[in-house]
């Protein structure tokens, strides 16, 4: 009670100061000259809530998705990059029946942000973020399916992330180890375990979970049955690394970042802010703004602003705003990190996985230096040729021999329709007979996997329910 006390009442008294620095002015500055000041309610609504959050509380992640259970790892838990999880846990939903031989089940990969909540059930009956896809009759049908979906480790919604108590009680912060996409695929697949599900019907992932599903039915590909990828990649390209790396830095330049360790104080709400405000630029398509927004102002008959003034600048904002406190930066940091080094070229998984044996330190970093840059001379050296990157794409898929399923969409700019045709091609190559791609012409841009129900999920139902 105490420290709690200390702690406001020092926030408060740097109360000024932090505005300042975080850029916010702290009290309005007069005119100067015959022109009238500039009005900024953008400004205003931030100092606002900078103001609120100096008196607290904390925002409590696990309270905005609620009704999962959860499963609790009896071992430490090695990450690829060293470092370990002790106690791991894993939030995770459910639908469905699980039949007898538990050969039903199918597991759902989520995106960057993803909870476990992909649908609405009765300990939680807030529609789920695949609402519309997963259900009695739907593209996954829960009259036929047992569905799973998890929370990643390194997310905020229930599972083992930097916002979790680590064996000492506090926080991990960025002391928490560096993540693979690989990590929270083998994460999940103790999860199975524990759920005496052996195989897999099949691993279904759309965005990073389409990274995850390709990553689940190539290293497990005994416990895959079928695999859907729908707009990822079979390797992290240049654009999206460099788009998720302004994001990164745009938070960690918020004053209140702190390093990570910002959990007993000020939340780093502007650099979130902006860091989703970057994001949902990739998320959608500029066809689909053109016909939504066009160049339409929110008060036409005023003066242009700094402000949100144009449609499309508010539609961002908006969406910026909800999201700022709803998810932990720390976990942005680590899953968009994953992200960008995911890699399924078998010398890459070769390497993380002798590493892994053979690193049990601690990462000290959020950023990577040069000696944990990749050492093997196939798949990151910059003399190898495209045929030798195809190479060793083609061997790090050679076990995924399921019925799969590739989904793209013509209007994205976040993971290109190239990168799909290269997971098609790739596991063609291996010598997989039973891949099907698909290239939707949407306007919705990547978003269009939680949007274009019809098309999405009829592709999806056909190949799940698909006897071959």
């Amino acid at each position: 009670m105490l420290r709690t006390s200390l702690s406001l009442l020092r926030r408060h008294a740097l109360a000024p100061r932090m505005l300042r620095a975080a850029g916010l002015r702290t009290s309005a500055r007069p005119s100067s000259g015959s022109n009238p000041p500039m009005d900024f309610p953008c400004i205003d609504k931030l100092e606002t809530r900078q103001r609120d959050l100096l008196s607290g509380p904390e925002p409590t992640y696990e309270k905005i998705v609620t009704g999962y259970q959860t499963y609790q790892h009896a071992s430490p838990f090695t990450c690829d990059h060293g470092g370990q999880l002790s106690g791991m846990r894993i939030a995770y939903e459910t639908w469905g029946v699980l039949n007898a031989e538990k050969s039903n089940a199918i597991l759902i990969h989520t995106g960057l942000s993803g909870s476990s909540h992909a649908r609405s059930h009765e300990r939680n009956r807030n529609p789920g973020w695949w609402e519309k896809f997963i259900g009695p009759g739907l593209a996954i049908d829960t009259n036929k399916f047992f569905v799973i979906c998890t929370n990643v480790i390194g997310g905020c919604y229930g599972s083992t992330g930097p916002s979790s108590l680590d064996e000492s009680g506090e926080r991990y912060a960025t002391a928490f180890p560096l993540l693979t996409v690989n990590d929270m695929v083998r994460a999940q697949f103790h999860l199975m375990d524990h759920l005496g599900i052996r195989k897999l019907h099949a691993s279904v992932g759309a965005s990073m979970g389409g990274m995850q599903s390709l990553c689940a039915a190539a290293l497990h590909s005994e416990r895959v049955g079928r695999l859907v990828t729908i707009s990822a990649c079979a390797r992290s390209h240049p654009y999206s690394i460099a788009l998720r790396f302004a994001q990164r830095q745009a938070l960690m330049s918020d004053p209140n970042f702190n390093r990570g360790h910002y959990y007993d104080g000020v939340q780093p709400h502007v650099g979130m802010k902006l860091a989703r405000s970057i994001a949902t630029v990739t998320y959608r398509s500029g066809p689909e703004w053109e016909l939504r927004f066009g160049r339409r102002r929110q008060k036409p008959d005023q003066p242009p602003a700094l402000c949100p003034d144009f449609l499309i600048e508010t539609y961002l904002d908006h969406q910026s705003e909800r999201f700022c406190l709803q998810y932990d930066a720390n976990s942005l940091l680590y899953v968009s990190k994953a992200m960008d080094m995911f890699d399924i070229s078998y010398s890459v998984t070769q390497r993380l996985e002798k590493q892994r044996k053979e690193r049990q330190t601690p990462c000290t970093s959020v950023c990577m230096d040069a000696s944990e840059q990749p050492a093997s001379e196939e798949g990151h050296s910059d003399v190898e040729t495209g045929d030798e990157i195809m190479a060793d794409l083609v061997r790090g898929v050679s076990s995924a021999m399921q019925p799969t399923l590739v989904l793209g969409v013509q209007s994205d700019i976040l993971f290109p329709v190239r990168q799909q045709k290269e997971i098609a091609d790739i596991l063609r190559h291996a010598g997989n007979t039973k891949v099907t791609y698909y290239e939707l012409d949407a306007m919705y841009g990547h978003d269009t996997f939680l949007i274009d129900v019809v098309n999405v999920g009829a592709a999806i139902k056909g190949h799940l329910e698909n006897s071959d």
